[in-house]
C-alpha cells in the first residue's frame, strides 16, 4: 500500500518528528529494514509483530476487568475485526498507537485501581509513546482527567504528586515531537488542527458513509452490539453518571468521547476508517461483559465473509479501485520503472499525485524520488527533508503519474500544463501498463521533461 512506502520514506530521512504524523512508525520501519533489508515483506513483518504485541496487551488489559472466559471472548472479538487485519498488514501510525494505547491503560489501571504508585510513571511514559505515534493519543491524558473528575472514589489522585509525575514524564516523552514542531513553525500541529478545519464542508450523508466503513472495520455484529449497549447505558445512567461503576466508567471514558466525537464530526469532515480505532480497545472490553458466545460465533461468520471477499478482490481484482489507495499494481510499476531508470540514468524522477506514486517509486527504486514540490506545490513530508531544488537546475527529469481510471487519461494529460513553466520541453514516453490475468489494472503516464528551472520552493 502507498502508506507502507510513505512511512518507509519517513524512516529513510530520520527526524525527531514529521509533517503528517509523529515519528514512531518511521523509527520502527527504519529499524526493521536496517536489520532485515529493504523488502516489502520486512515492512509487513514489522506491522504484524507490533500488532501481535497489541493483541497480547489487549488480552492483559481485558483480564483486569473480565473473567478469563469473557476476556477470551473479548480477544476473539478484536482478533476477528478487519481493523486488526489492516494494522497487521498496512504501515500506519495506528500500528504503534494501538500497542502504546493498550500499555498505557494497563499501567493506568494498576496505578488507580491497585494503588501501585510507580505505575503513574509508566503511565506517563506509555502515554507519551502513544502521542509519539499519533496525535489521537491526546485522548489518553484527557480521558484520565475525565475519569478522575467523574469518580468520587478516585478524584483525590488529581492533586496527587504521582499524577503530577505522570504528567511530567508524559511531557518528557513527547519532547521529540514538540521540538520538531517548534523548529518547523509548528507545521505538524497546524496541519492536524487548523489545517483540518479548513477542509470542513457540510455533507450530512457522510455520516452514513462512516457507519458503513466502521461496520466493515469492526464487522457489523460488533458495531451493532456497541451501539445497542451504548444506547442502553445512556438510558440507564443519563441522569446519574455517578452511578456508573468505576471499572465500567474507566472503560467508557476512553471509548465514548472518541467514538461519538468522530460521528458528530462526520457530517462536516470526512472521518477516515482508522480514526476511531483506539476507542475500540476499551469499547470491546466493555461490551464483552454482556455478549454471549453466540455473538462471538456470528462475529466470526461475518469476518470470514468479509475477509473472503477481500481475498477475492486482492487475488482476482473483480472491482476496479479508482484511487491510488490500493494494493494493486505497484510492484509492476516498480519493475518497469527500474527499466526506465537504466534508459535514462542521469534524469531525476518525480511524480505529482500527492505522496503515493513518489513514495512507491522511492521504495522500489531505492533512490530519491521527488514529489509535487518540483512544480512549486506543497508536498507534505517531501518539503521537510532539506532538499535544495536549485541543485537540480538544468537537469532532465522523468515524470510519472498514476491514472486512477485506466480508461480515461484526459484529466492527467491536462495536468501536464502544470509542468510547462518549469521545463523547456516535455516529451511523452510510452506509458507504464500493469496487467493482471491479461487485464489492464493500472496505468501510469510517463513524460521526459527537459532542462529543469525551479521556481520558488513552497
Amino acid at each position: 500500500m502507498p502508506q507502507d512506502a510513505y512511512y518507509y520514506f519517513y524512516g529513510q530521512h530520520l527526524a525527531w518528528s514529521y509533517f503528517d504524523h509523529p515519528p514512531a512508525i518511521a523509527w520502527i520501519l527504519r529499524a526493521f529494514t536496517d536489520l532485515f533489508g529493504r523488502h516489502v515483506f520486512v515492512i509487513k513483518l514489522a506491522d504484524s509483530l507490533i500488532t501481535a504485541g497489541t493483541l497480547l496487551a489487549f488480552y492483559r488489559l481485558a483480564g483486569c476487568f473480565l473473567s478469563v472466559h469473557r476476556a477470551r471472548n473479548a480477544m476473539l472479538l478484536l482478533y476477528a475485526t478487519l481493523m486488526i487485519t489492516m494494522v497487521s498488514l498496512i504501515s500506519t501510525p495506528d500500528v504503534p498507537l494501538l500497542l502504546c494505547w493498550s500499555l498505557s491503560l494497563i499501567a493506568l489501571y494498576r496505578a488507580i485501581f491497585e494503588g501501585r504508585k510507580w505505575y503513574w510513571i509508566w503511565t506517563g511514559i506509555a502515554m507519551g509513546l502513544a502521542f509519539d505515534s499519533k496525535y489521537t493519543a491526546v485522548f489518553l491524558p484527557a480521558g484520565t482527567v475525565l475519569f478522575l473528575l467523574l469518580s468520587a472514589r478516585y478524584r483525590r489522585y488529581l492533586w496527587s504528586p504521582w499524577f503530577a509525575a505522570s504528567i511530567l514524564f508524559f511531557g518528557i516523552t513527547i519532547l521529540p515531537v514538540v521540538y520538531w514542531n517548534v523548529d518547523n513553525q509548528f507545521a505538524s500541529f497546524r496541519f492536524q488542527s487548523s489545517g483540518r478545519v479548513d477542509g470542513a464542508e457540510f455533507r450530512p450523508l457522510d455520516f452514513f458513509g462512516v457507519i458503513g466503513h466502521q461496520a466493515a472495520a469492526l464487522i457489523p455484529v460488533l458495531l451493532g452490539a456497541l451501539l445497542y449497549y451504548l444506547y442502553k447505558c445512556i438510558r440507564r445512567y443519563r441522569r446519574r453518571i455517578a452511578g456508573i461503576p468505576e471499572p465500567q466508567l474507566f472503560l467508557l471514558v476512553f471509548f465514548v468521547p472518541i467514538f461519538t466525537g468522530f460521528f458528530v464530526l462526520s457530517p462536516v469532515y470526512w472521518v477516515k476508517i482508522n480514526w476511531m480505532m483506539p476507542a475500540y480497545i476499551t469499547g470491546i472490553i466493555w461490551v464483552s461483559s454482556w455478549l454471549r458466545d453466540k455473538f462471538i460465533r456470528w462475529q466470526w461468520i461475518g469476518t470470514v465473509i468479509i475477509h473472503a471477499a477481500l481475498a477475492i478482490e486482492v487475488i482476482f481484482y473483480p472491482v476496479p479501485i479508482h484511487s491510488d489507495d490500493t494494493m494493486i499494481g505497484w510492484d509492476g510499476l516498480g519493475r518497469q520503472a527500474k527499466v526506465l531508470r537504466t534508459q535514462y540514468p542521469d534524469d531525476f524522477i518525480f511524480s505529482a499525485d500527492d505522496y503515493k506514486t513518489s513514495a512507491m517509486l522511492h521504495l522500489y527504486l531505492g533512490e530519491m524520488v521527488y514529489s509535487r514540490n518540483i512544480i512549486g506545490q506543497r508536498a507534505l513530508q517531501f518539503d521537510f527533508i532539506g532538499t535544495n531544488l536549485q541543485t537540480l537546475k538544468g537537469s532532465n527529469a522523468i515524470f510519472i503519474n498514476s491514472l486512477t481510471d485506466v480508461t480515461d487519461d484526459t484529466d492527467e494529460q491536462a495536468d501536464i500544463t502544470a509542468l510547462q513553466p518549469y521545463f523547456s520541453s516535455i516529451q511523452p514516453l510510452p506509458p507504464i501498463i500493469v496487467t493482471m490475468q491479461g487485464r489492464v489494472v493500472r496505468k501510469f503516464l510517463v513524460f521526459r521533461c527537459m532542462n529543469y528551472h525551479p521556481g520558488i520552493q513552497p
